[in-house]
């Protein structure tokens, strides 16, 4: 991989990860349009860092608030006590499901089921549910207005987003509108529920690279794709508040079924 391919990547990253049309979708098929190599599950999350940092920057307030009361409500050993650290501890638990499931199946993942079939298969199956789950939610509750075992619903949604095609942001997004967010907060949420697996994803992939021992090189190219992903995940966290919205998610869905069913007929 060289300087150009890591910014495309990047680039890819930043944009995909936050919109709901999986980022690992992408990140195979744009390079396989491309004649390049697959850059691989390692790279793919460790430039998720990138769009981690975007996350932590453009939601710092919430970030803070949850971060003190999680603090404080271990000093004072209440972890219920307050609405926003009974909202972290939430969010702590219900990223369970995804971190146990994906060192599970780590190396299935990693290997088995990055196929493109599979890829274009999930991304028009997921779009089908997206579809429903806006349609039927009454779309009446805030973020504040979840409760535990809502929230660890949607945890539940985001372990979907192992398989590649299926996206983090479009399967938290239908688990939030499944208990009845609105379409906005459900974009919220999902950013906010993502920060504990793309933070912990992103360092194991990281810590293993560093193991093995890799080149200068392949630090350039990571810092690049990390730098280039979080300027994109910036742009693309206010781009889908902002859009989602005023028009929902109708446009995204029409797109992976138009992808997913491209891949299918054309690429596999």
């Amino acid at each position: 991989m060289d300087l150009i391919q890591a910014f495309v990547l990047g680039v890819v990253q930043g944009f995909s990860e936050f919109l709901p049309i999986s980022s690992t979708a992408h990140l195979r098929i744009v390079p396989h349009i491309l004649g390049w190599p697959d850059p691989g599950t390692e790279f793919s999350a460790i430039i998720q860092l990138g769009t981690l940092i975007a996350v932590i920057i453009y939601f710092r307030q919430d970030v803070w608030h949850l971060s003190k009361a999680a603090i404080e409500s271990i000093l004072k050993r209440e972890p219920m006590r307050t609405a926003d650290s009974r909202m972290a501890w939430s969010i702590a638990v219900g990223t369970i499901p995804v971190v146990v499931l994906g060192l599970v199946f780590k190396d299935f993942i990693k290997n088995e089921i990055r196929e493109l079939w599979v890829i274009g298969s999930a991304l028009i199956v997921l779009a089908i549910f997206l579809f429903l789950a806006e349609k039927l939610s009454p779309r009446n509750r805030d973020i504040k207005q979840l409760s535990f075992v809502q929230i660890q619903l949607i945890g539940l949604t985001q372990a979907l987003a192992l398989i590649p095609g299926c996206s983090r942001s479009g399967s938290t997004i239908m688990g939030g509108l499944i208990v009845g967010l609105n379409r906005e907060a459900a974009a919220r949420f999902s950013f906010l529920l993502g920060l504990p697996a793309i933070f912990g994803s992103g360092l194991y992939e990281l810590k293993e690279l560093i193991e093995i021992g890799i080149s200068i090189d392949h630090y350039l190219n990571l810092a690049v794709g990390i730098t280039t992903a979080f300027v994109t995940g910036y742009i693309s966290i206010d781009f889908l508040l902002h859009f989602i919205r005023n028009h929902g998610t109708l446009v995204f869905v029409i797109y992976r079924i138009l992808i997913g069913t491209g891949i299918l007929i054309f690429l596999v």
